[in-house]
């Protein structure tokens, strides 16, 4: 569908590049080919420079995830971006210009800007451990005075890699004597990511800070995807060192971020990162980006929150007028649980033997579509679980998207095609009780595994162990093929596998789903 009522995609994006380039008839600065307009988006849904290589571009109605670019930037940021690209400045002088902004701006003591909060976690670490010592930085990562870390278990996430990069000790603790007992002479920083079930904890970000204070330790609070509200609430709380992501609510350049809190702190993770020869320099943020970022932060404290909160949630209202007379639908609002992705979202719950289509085959369905749309979740699936349920969430619209949005949807539920359900492989039930050796073929490179299966008819349980982790295996095997699930836990993180393939005898081999890892093939000998 190309149009939906008297909307299109292309009346959309009309819409949004209009007020995008609201100031576009003044001239931005000047190059040695004179004075130079701020370029205006001259693309289509079906004809932009991603298409052009290749790619569908995305209606957002998911959220600020990396994977999908993160967040839309304001019209101010892609000002501010133009203009600096115009001028030659000393990043030094540039970012202590942009360093006293963001403490009149943040009510913090400094700021940097960092080219992410990743990059944030890092150079925190680093200053936390080298300070402004310029022989410590350059000896890191191998010699350390200060090489631990304390993280607290509830806070142990896949973005905590931005200190083991550093190669530190982390220190995981669980209750209030264990944080005690942990902090040394060794401790260089505490890392705590805020969250409801931070907040909910024995180890509260109020608690960890006036435990680490007299001890003269700094904490650093992860606090990504939060709205840096003025008062900030973690400094407040006694926090040294806050990181926010600049390309989530702040809708800054994506690769951006920004560090807050105390001046010192602050600068010497500047120094240890570009343009400066350090440990760092790998966390290049341009001038460009830098200046965006400040542009992002300016526009946060004058932004109309409250009436962002009420256009989204008319939105989802809309919506939910256009599907409300389907038969099985019902609808659930979800509201924001803290200050992190800080909107209401709208999930759709259905029957998906009423209307024909379950959650997973309507995703499949809109991300096919035009325009492309992509949602949260998709629960549902054939022949068993056939209750289904997605999310909408408007974080990232533009308007006139809530049209497009409720259009697809309903064409999806009231029109949902044919679907049948997965055939069954027929035939005698494999056996494959026992101990496996596993190759992994990766895109580059191979991996040595090993299954231990235990089987109970169709039903399979047991150990994967891989090179370095192992986790533990469920699956069903069907005929003469396998299916095995499996969970890797690794410190701040997992990883997820799935190995689907057929089997004769003592060979397994088929296809491995890694997730974000990527797609490998695998082969197996029972031994």
């Amino acid at each position: 569908m190309a149009l939906f009522g008297k909307w299109s995609r292309r009346e959309v994006l009309k819409t949004s590049g209009a007020a995008a380039a609201a100031p576009v008839a003044a001239v931005m600065g000047a190059s040695s080919a004179g004075a130079q307009p701020l370029p205006v988006n001259g693309g289509t849904a079906s004809d932009n420079l991603f298409t052009r290589i290749g790619v569908r571009p995305i209606l957002n109605a998911r959220g600020t995830y990396t994977i999908i670019s993160g967040s839309r930037s304001l019209p101010e940021v892609k000002q501010a971006m133009f203009e600096a690209s115009h001028h030659y400045v000393h990043m030094d002088e540039m970012m202590d210009g942009i360093g006293a902004e963001l403490a009149k701006l943040t009510g913090a003591e400094w700021g940097i800007v960092t080219n992410g909060c990743e990059a944030a976690i890092c150079l925190a670490t680093i200053a936390c451990i080298a300070g402004g010592d310029v022989e410590k930085c350059q000896a890191l990562p191998e010699r350390k005075a200060k090489d631990q870390v304390i993280i607290p278990k509830h806070s142990r996430n896949p973005y905590d890699v931005g200190v083991r990069m550093v190669n530190v000790e982390i220190v995981e603790v669980e209750t209030a004597d264990q944080l005690a007992a942990a902090i040394g002479p060794r401790t260089a920083m505490i890392y705590v990511m805020a969250s409801p079930r931070e907040a909910q904890s024995g180890l509260p970000i109020a608690r960890i800070c006036a435990m680490a204070k007299p001890k003269k330790v700094p904490v650093f609070v992860d606090a990504a995807a939060e709205e840096p509200r003025v008062p900030n609430i973690h400094l407040a709380a006694g926090a040294t060192l806050v990181g926010y992501s600049g390309g989530k609510c702040l809708r800054g350049p994506q690769s951006s971020g920004m560090l807050i809190g105390d001046k010192a702190l602050c600068k010497a993770a500047y120094y240890q990162a570009s343009p400066h020869h350090a440990y760092g320099r790998a966390l290049k943020c341009s001038k460009e980006e830098s200046m965006g970022l400040l542009a992002a932060v300016r526009q946060w404290y004058r932004r109309d929150h409250a009436a962002e909160q009420r256009m989204w949630r008319g939105w989802l209202n809309h919506i939910e007028a256009r599907l409300k007379g389907l038969p099985s639908i019902r609808f659930e609002y979800l509201e924001p649980a803290d200050l992190s992705n800080h909107a209401p979202r709208l999930r759709i719950h259905w029957d998906g033997r009423v209307l024909g289509i379950t959650g997973s085959e309507l995703v499949a369905k809109l991300d096919t579509g035009n325009p492309r749309i992509m949602v949260e979740g998709g629960i549902g699936r054939r022949p068993d679980a056939m209750a289904s349920h997605l999310t909408i969430m408007p974080y990232m619209m533009d308007p006139g998207e809530e049209r497009l949005v409720a259009e697809a949807l309903y064409d999806g539920l009231k029109n949902p095609g044919r679907h049948a359900d997965p055939v069954t492989p027929r035939g005698a039930m494999a056996q494959v009780a026992g101990n496996w050796a596993v190759t992994v073929r990766y895109m580059l490179g191979e991996g040595q595994q090993q299954f231990v299966l235990a089987q109970d008819g169709a039903a399979l349980t047991g150990t994967h162990k891989g090179e370095i982790f192992q986790g533990a295996l469920t699956g069903t095997v069907r005929a003469g093929t396998v299916e095995l699930k499996g969970r890797m836990p690794v410190p701040g993180n997992s990883i997820n596998w799935t190995f689907q393939g057929t089997v004769q005898g003592n060979a397994m081999s088929g296809s491995v789903d890694m997730g974000e890892y990527g797609p490998a093939t695998f082969t197996a000998v029972r031994a």
